[in-house]
């Protein structure tokens, strides 16, 4: 096997001084990490990968609302309902139906939420960790990288970063919740004014905003078989929300005007339409993260390592060979 330049024996690339921070990098080599993205995103075919990240999805999200349901229930109805305020005004109006038509439903039937909840958090557990594995297999696949890391190491990355995301999104739904009435409540508890509830309804969506965009990075630091450091705030999450707040936004208008999602599905339109808007959020993520791995590619260039050699990141586990790979070299 002809080994590549710059790399060691084990096929990854060789030590060589630590690259630039992302922002000492020229308007040049950031417009053309930009241009790299879209084009690697084609080849990736990273539109197929966010359709199987919707289907897992998909399968943790209903198995979440029941957990809800089930808290919610706790604070009573008028939590439920400043909920289902709010998702209609965050999601486009078809997906929030959707969502909201789910609490509903099981809010009304607060027996059978009480008894699954404890089985709907176990199930969405579980389908959670589904996504994060999903995931984790996009993120080798943009960054270009084999899987090196053992299942014994996989694994608690899989768990811990979906308990981690499951406290963040309770805090986040929790913190949707805690809205007028609501909130008055938990001040009059708390012994605070009026002045700090209002302050905290509108403060709160900037706090929401930053926690989605830790949950991304964090989604980008752990999930691919590469070494790098965790940072709060990447440029590819930036961009991921960019996107997608502006891609939701398009959608809802595309939903509300032109498209005959309707006629053409009839009673499941709301469905497909809930499915269409998952999907462009995790086309969003996977973008931002390519453009992370491109950032990436820029600084290895821009440090020595040749253009086109792979991988250009250092591995977090370099894959063991398979055994009897060299006999069947041989043989061939």
């Amino acid at each position: 096997m002809t080994q590549q330049p710059n790399e060691g024996p084990t096929g990854v690339p060789a030590s060589r001084e630590p690259a630039a921070k992302p922002t000492a990098m020229t308007k040049f080599s950031w417009w053309a990490a930009l241009k790299r993205t879209f084009r690697e995103f084609r080849e990736d075919n990273l539109t197929d990968l966010a359709a199987g990240l919707t289907y897992y999805g998909l399968l943790a999200l209903f198995p979440a609302i029941l957990v809800l349901v089930s808290l919610l229930g706790l604070a009573g109805p008028t939590a439920t309902q400043t909920l289902t305020d709010n998702i209609n005004t965050v999601l486009p109006a078809d997906v929030a139906g959707v969502v909201t038509s789910a609490i509903q439903n099981l809010q009304d039937n607060r027996a059978a939420a009480g008894i699954f909840g404890l089985v709907g958090l176990l199930v969405a557990l579980w389908s959670a960790s589904g996504y994060i594995a999903a995931f984790m297999r996009a993120s080798n696949i943009v960054y270009d990288v084999p899987e090196g890391r053992p299942v014994w190491k996989t694994l608690p990355v899989r768990v811990g970063v979906t308990l981690l995301l499951v406290v963040l999104m309770t805090f986040t739904v929790l913190a949707i919740t805690a809205t007028g009435a609501v909130a008055q409540r938990i001040g009059e508890i708390l012994g605070l004014g009026p002045t700090v509830t209002t302050v905290w309804d509108i403060a709160k969506w900037p706090v929401l905003l930053v926690i989605v965009v830790f949950m991304i990075a964090l989604l980008y630091w752990a999930s691919p078989n590469a070494k790098r450091g965790f940072r709060w705030i990447s440029p590819g999450s930036v961009l991921a929300v960019a996107i997608w707040l502006v891609a939701s936004a398009l959608f809802a208008v595309y939903v509300a005007n032109f498209s005959s999602y309707g006629q053409t599905y009839g009673s499941m339109a709301a469905l497909v339409i809930f499915l269409v808007w998952l999907w462009i959020t995790n086309i969003a993520i996977l973008l931002g993260e390519e453009f992370n791995a491109e950032i990436e590619r820029g600084r290895a260039a821009e440090t020595g390592h040749p253009e086109g050699v792979e991988p250009y990141v250092e591995m977090r586990d370099v894959p063991k060979p398979r055994k009897h790979a060299g006999r069947r070299e041989q043989s061939v």
